[in-house]
């Protein structure tokens, strides 16, 4: 066990509803395609795979995939969408479980890698994707970049989301690079909010390239969105693509 909070089953059962519009076919085709491009004819492994809203689209596209996911109820809800000879899934962290085989891309989406709350079991994450790589394999992540320009001297929350389902803020602990996501969402038509949080490390990107220097990968490409749009100080996140050495 890592230190990563675990997904309980009512959060895994609304997990797909809430993010309707990120698992729509128009929104993930950027992202398959990159994915795709990447794997060639190997094998991909996804990190913290969820309830597959990536992997399995992923895997209809001709890719082979395979997954680990730490909680039991979201590969539960992921097992009934697609069976386990199709898309195998072991349960266990990200940081230190192996599976069988070899892989041409190992990938995390979605800030995922903040879900290990310590820059070691970070660093370890890294290792364990070069662990699993052939050489001359891709490890990607997609990452948020950390909003902290906007939090002038005495504030430490940032909004994310205001709308009329949903209000969200992160709250930041500098010194640990700790956030906590706050959500308010409306349940139903009436006017009663699930207030719900999760923690999180952020992390640099300069800080990720050297955890893939410790873990022998080499920086080969960072862009803004997986439509491929440069990477720049005002990019609100970024697509990370380390390579592991021939």
């Amino acid at each position: 066990m890592t230190s990563s909070e675990l997904w309980t089953r009512a959060t895994a059962d609304r997990y797909d509803a809430e993010e309707g519009e990120r698992s729509s076919a128009a929104f993930l085709e950027p992202t398959l395609a990159f994915l795709a491009d990447l794997a060639g004819d190997g094998r991909a492994l996804e990190f913290a795979i969820g309830t597959g809203r990536v992997g399995v689209p992923l895997r209809e596209r001709g890719v082979p995939v395979a997954g680990i996911e730490l909680s039991e109820h979201m590969a539960a809800v992921l097992r009934r969408r697609i069976d386990e000879d199709t898309l195998p899934v072991t349960i266990g962290d990200m940081a230190t479980t192996v599976v069988p085989g070899d892989f041409t891309l190992v990938y995390l989406v979605y800030n995922t890698i903040s879900n290990l709350l310590t820059q070691d079991e970070q660093v370890e994450c890294f290792r364990n994707a070069a662990r699993h790589l052939t050489p001359g394999g891709r490890f990607v992540i997609e990452l948020g970049v950390p909003p902290l320009r906007f939090l002038p001297p005495g504030q430490v929350a940032v909004p994310f989301d205001v709308s009329e389902q949903h209000l969200g803020f992160d709250t930041f602990d500098l010194v640990e690079q700790i956030l906590v996501s706050h959500h308010f969402t409306r349940d139903g038509d009436d006017d009663r909010y699930r207030r719900d949080h999760s923690r999180h490390r952020y992390a640099w990107p300069a800080e990720l390239d050297l955890m893939a220097r410790l873990a022998g990968l080499e920086l080969e490409r960072r862009v803004a969105d997986w439509s491929g749009e440069p990477f720049t100080e005002n990019s609100a996140k970024h697509i990370s693509v380390w390579r592991k050495p021939t």
